[in-house]
């Protein structure tokens, strides 16, 4: 992610202003083509290979972009309701974690002023939200009008009776809101591609393809994964893999986020995959890092359904002997590892985990569906995210169609970490940044670590949490510390946080010092459960 200075400003809207409107300048073109060219135009004809490209673009907006548009719009299927004593049960546990009633309603309705939501617009947005139903269904009416008088009594207020001006953001039944990407654009993700591909090779990992027939079900096309030998034991996802010979630590698992794939984290990888060679007979902690290719500005399958991803995850892993691993995950990374964790078939492969700049938690509040689809961009890294991210045909479609809020959010209790008492758990550590555009990583914080006493330093640098037994449980890393552990406060023991003030979205993975200590975790991660499952196994 960008940062938000004038240069980068100017940077980044005019490469948005430049591939935004390719379309439209080769559509003119060739109108003005196939009609007689004035007079004073004819004789500045565009070179052969420049109109072939224009040409080329026109005829790609058209013939694919626009009736592609309008497939997409088909509605979403959503998954099988939950019975109403679990639907009032989650409704209980929202509301429990809003902290400011007025905002947390008025975002969900983009932002509209508290006369403009009356009770009707408050109705409609809980039978999408609980019901999965865009209209009113009779049998369910008192259901939500004792969810409205719960919301009454949490806004301190009654909700005026009617219908409003207000219109609520509704991923799953909206229209799927994305722009036209110019050939050009996929012509600079196969460049990236190709960058990936001999990097990952490079740092020893091997690709691991799908079938010869789905080759052409993917575009930019890849040729260079025709080269591999390797072949995934799934109908969709591919990924990169680093054997592991380990006796004595565990394997590694990553799921990357929205963006262009794999690209942004080859030097985590790469660092990663340093940390494991520590040389004799022990040597080689494995690695898997999937590829998730409709959130990677790829034209594709739709994503995945939660029970085809896991069920292709645990072949995947199973396919390599593994039994046990760390789960390393980033962003929307963190929704599939939510489906892992959840399910009773994949639960018992996951160790420890380390998570960053999860978007699963908290899910119920609006500020991750907000920002990423419904806010108006301002700053460069809004742009960034606006054009780059959300507009993406693969990502708007997963968002829209393919996105339930209640089936995509993970609770403190569903992590399975060691609990105040002592008795053994998952060990997790949570990665957040303190200007992170997407999610309200303050709210996140505190609820990560409400159950614990906190204490913050003067300067704003340090920060530690402790739970009943002085278990230190937040490292706080500034913007002047060298990216060690400050105070040596992270243990690697329960559920930790690690905070870094001064970066947006992403940027943990830009710069070395940021790195490490995530590498470091996952390292100490794999070598200390690795152990407690190789005296298991004996």
């Amino acid at each position: 992610m960008i940062g938000t200075s004038i240069a980068e400003y100017i940077f980044i809207r005019g490469c948005i202003l430049f591939l935004h409107n390719i379309a439209p300048a080769s559509l003119l073109y060739c109108v003005l083509l196939l009609g007689p060219l004035p007079t004073a135009l004819s004789g500045y004809r565009l070179p052969p290979y420049l109109e072939a490209w224009l040409v080329a673009e026109a005829a790609f907006f058209t013939i694919f972009f626009l009736p592609y548009k309008y497939h997409l719009q088909r509605p979403a299927i959503h998954p099988e309701l939950l019975s109403r004593e679990e639907r009032a049960k989650l409704f209980k546990r929202c509301n429990a974690t809003v902290k400011d009633p007025e905002k947390y309603l008025s975002q969900w309705f983009l932002g509209a002023k508290e006369e403009q939501i009356k009770r009707e617009n408050v109705k409609e947005f809980i039978r999408w939200a609980f019901l999965n139903a865009g209209q009113a269904e009779s049998e369910d009416e008192g259901e939500v009008e004792g969810y409205v008088n719960a919301m009454e009594k949490l806004l301190g207020r009654d909700i005026p009776s009617g219908k409003g001006s207000a219109k609520s953001l509704r991923l799953t039944v909206d229209k799927v809101d994305c722009l036209h990407r110019s050939l050009l654009w996929y012509f600079c993700v196969c460049v990236v591609d190709t960058v990936t591909y001999w990097s990952m090779l490079y740092n020893g990992f091997h690709f691991h393809r799908t079938s010869l027939a789905r080759f052409f079900t993917l575009f930019p096309f890849r040729p260079l994964t025709l080269l591999t030998t390797y072949r995934s034991p799934v109908e969709h996802l591919t990924y990169w893999h680093r054997p592991h010979s380990s006796k004595t630590r565990l394997p590694v698992l990553f799921i990357h986020g929205i963006g262009v794939g794999l690209y942004p984290y080859t030097n985590f990888l790469r660092d990663l995959n340093k940390a494991g060679e520590v040389g004799g007979s022990d040597a080689g902690v494995g690695i898997i890092a999937l590829e998730i290719m409709p959130v990677s500005s790829r034209i594709t399958h739709p994503a995945l359904e939660k029970d085809v991803m896991v069920r292709e995850v645990q072949a995947i892993v199973k396919h390599h002997g593994w039994s046990r691993f760390v789960l390393v995950s980033h962003s929307y990374g963190s929704i599939i590892s939510t489906h892992l964790l959840k399910s009773p078939v994949t639960a018992p492969f996951i160790g420890p985990m380390v998570l960053v700049d999860p978007v699963s938690f908290l899910l119920h509040l609006p500020d991750v569906a907000y920002n990423f689809t419904a806010r108006q961009p301002v700053r460069a890294n809004e742009h960034q995210l606006w054009y780059f991210g959300s507009k993406d045909i693969g990502v708007a479609h997963s968002l829209a169609r393919r996105f339930f809020w209640s089936q995509n959010i993970v609770w403190k209790e569903d992590l399975g970490v060691e609990g105040e008492n002592g008795e053994e758990g998952r060990n997790v550590t949570v990665v957040l940044s303190g200007r992170d555009l997407i999610v309200d990583t303050e709210a996140v914080r505190r609820y990560l670590t409400a159950s614990f006493s906190e204490g913050l330093t003067s300067n704003g640098k340090a920060a530690c949490v402790t739970n009943k037994n002085g278990k230190e449980m937040i490292t706080k890393i500034g913007k002047e510390d060298n990216g060690a552990w400050t105070s040596g406060r992270w243990s690697g023991s329960g559920l930790e946080v690690l905070w870094f003030e001064h970066l947006d979205h992403a940027q943990v993975f830009d710069f070395e010092k940021t790195r490490m200590p995530v590498v470091q975790a996952v390292e100490l991660y794999s070598a200390k459960d690795g152990i407690v499952q190789a005296l298991a196994d004996s």
